[in-house]
């Protein structure tokens, strides 16, 4: 990623994008940067970027077959954290290819060391906007499960708006799967799930697998560190799944 700045024409304020999440600095520990420099090559797909840097380039395209190597069933995992889930879930099916997707360094760092620790072949991680992601990187109908488990629930009144799931969304999710395909979400808010799903019943891409109430928990999704303790103070987590029409 450069450094260098690059002029850009003035942008109207009320086009610019609405990021789910928030830039967060920090060092890396001298493990997570050993991890970063040896791993990413072979696991971090290398991203051509708009303007900001955890923009995809709206011209930007992968090849899930020649990024794996194979093809295969593709499971995309927005905010993946430190790797838990995903990489529980790669081990469990080798025969599936998993895809990590991110902005923050140091997550990304311990699942490239969780990912080579497993011996696994099957996962690749992106650092990237995860609507940009699945607006420009992904080919349409290329995915056969949306996973976004606890994403960041912006509890403040004032922040609600920078959700990841919010009106337009559905359109932007089923872009990516195929027909039939499923979007799986988790979230340990109240207010945020029953957000998620008044968005998604709406979303005539869309048709709810538990119509006016919830999911069973995913038994596909480990039990975190993150999810132990969001139970442990109290938050009851909310499951909902979705799949597309066809």
């Amino acid at each position: 990623m450069s450094d260098e700045a690059t002029t850009q024409p003035a942008q109207d304020p009320s086009h610019r994008p609405i990021f789910s999440f928030s830039r967060r600095s920090g060092r890396l520990t001298d493990g997570q940067q050993t991890s970063w420099e040896s791993l990413g090559p072979k696991y971090l797909v290398e991203v051509e970027r708009a303007e900001l840097d955890f923009s995809v380039s709206p011209t930007f395209r992968v090849d899930p077959a020649e990024l794996f190597g194979r093809d295969a069933r593709l499971v995309v995992e927005v905010g993946s954290g430190t790797g838990e889930a995903v990489v529980a879930a790669a081990a469990a099916h080798p025969e599936w290819n998993f895809l990590a997707v991110e902005v923050f360094v140091a997550g990304l760092a311990r699942t490239l060391r969780r990912v080579e620790d497993a011996g696994l072949s099957n996962v690749r991680l992106v650092e990237a906007n995860a609507v940009e992601v699945l607006e420009h990187m992904l080919p349409a109908g290329s995915v056969e499960e949306l996973w976004i488990f606890f994403p960041d629930p912006w509890h403040k009144a004032k922040h609600t708006k920078r959700r990841l799931v919010r009106d337009g969304f559905g359109a932007v999710a089923a872009r990516s799967l195929r027909a039939g395909g499923r979007m799986r979400l988790a979230t340990d808010w109240e207010d945020y799930a029953f957000q998620m799903r008044e968005v998604l019943d709406a979303a005539p891409e869309f048709t709810s697998e538990h119509p006016g109430s919830w999911a069973p928990r995913f038994e596909g999704r480990t039990l975190t560190v993150f999810e132990r303790k969001a139970e442990k103070a109290g938050r009851r987590i909310h499951d909902l799944s979705y799949v597309t029409a066809g």
